[in-house]
């Protein structure tokens, strides 16, 4: 891992575990300092696991800033405008045959589907989670994941780019090993919830992907990034970065994978370390 460039050009921040809260807020110390970074030229992306439909609670804490990366590089989302840019979804018959080996594999399995329509659920995936008990249809997965016939529409989950995947009973570590070996490479399986909630994304499109081309497309070299995590699903991220920090609170695979920590997200670690950046990159000047 290099250290950051003298100026930075882009913050990419995870979000619940890392900059929020408890309880989803920003703190007055990680407001000003994502103002700060703005006002000094230093892009700010968040770089999420939520779905867009998520980041609209947010918006009196983040909704001054610009893009957020949702549903681990699934969907791109502009947060002022509230509206959503881009998505790179599964393919039909990839989503299909990811919930028939996860089924077959564990079962017991429920899931769920995110699409730019919204969400679409199985009646056994327990809503727990913010608006899960609003899905606009509610029907087992391979009629979720039906393609369209010469009489009627495709299902209302086909062009889902995040498969949500619960168990009632199992560990979430252990969940996440038993998916990945049934699933292998034909889609990304990860983990950010501390209940037993996978979220797969299709095969190749994790945080780490979608922010290199955000970052590409604007003449940004990963030298130039720097960022910020605390879960498996941060781990693409934080590698592909310039420099990167896990905040002290952070799964146990995190914090060994990354060699600089910052404080936990309770202790305002983002800011901290935000303040340094801005005050090393005006002492360069």
């Amino acid at each position: 891992m290099t250290q950051a460039a003298a100026r930075p050009r882009l913050i990419a921040t995870d979000l619940d575990g890392t900059l929020l809260c408890k309880g989803g807020s920003v703190s007055a110390r990680t407001a000003a300092a994502l103002t700060a970074a703005e006002e000094a030229g230093i892009e700010v992306v968040f770089v999420t696991g939520r779905p867009p439909r998520w980041l609209r609670l947010l918006g009196e804490h983040i909704g001054g800033h610009g893009v957020a990366i949702c549903s681990n590089g699934g969907a791109v989302f502009d947060v002022r405008r509230e509206r959503l840019l881009e998505t790179f979804p599964l393919a039909a018959a990839d989503a299909r045959t990811v919930v028939a080996r996860l089924r077959e594999r564990v079962p017991g399995t429920a899931f769920a589907f995110e699409s730019a329509a919204g969400l679409t659920r199985e009646p056994q995936y327990e809503a727990l989670m913010w608006g899960d008990d609003e899905a606009f249809a509610v029907a087992p997965a391979q009629d979720l994941l039906a393609e369209a016939t010469a009489t009627g529409s495709a299902g209302a989950a086909v062009g889902c780019y995040k498969i949500l995947a619960k168990h009632p009973e199992l560990d979430p570590d252990s969940y996440l090993a038993e998916a990945r070996a049934a699933i292998g490479e034909l889609a990304e399986i990860t983990r950010s919830s501390p209940i037993t909630l996978l979220e797969i994304s299709a095969g190749g499109v994790t945080k780490a992907s979608t922010l290199a081309r955000w970052c590409a497309e604007r003449g940004i070299d990963r030298s130039e990034v720097v960022a910020f995590g605390d879960m498996p699903n941060d781990l693409e991220m934080l590698a592909w970065a310039g420099t990167s920090y896990a905040v002290a609170n952070a799964h146990p695979e995190v914090l060994a994978a990354v060699a600089q920590h910052t404080l936990s997200n309770q202790d305002d670690g983002v800011a901290r370390v935000i303040e340094d950046l801005i005050t090393r990159a005006t002492a360069s000047f």
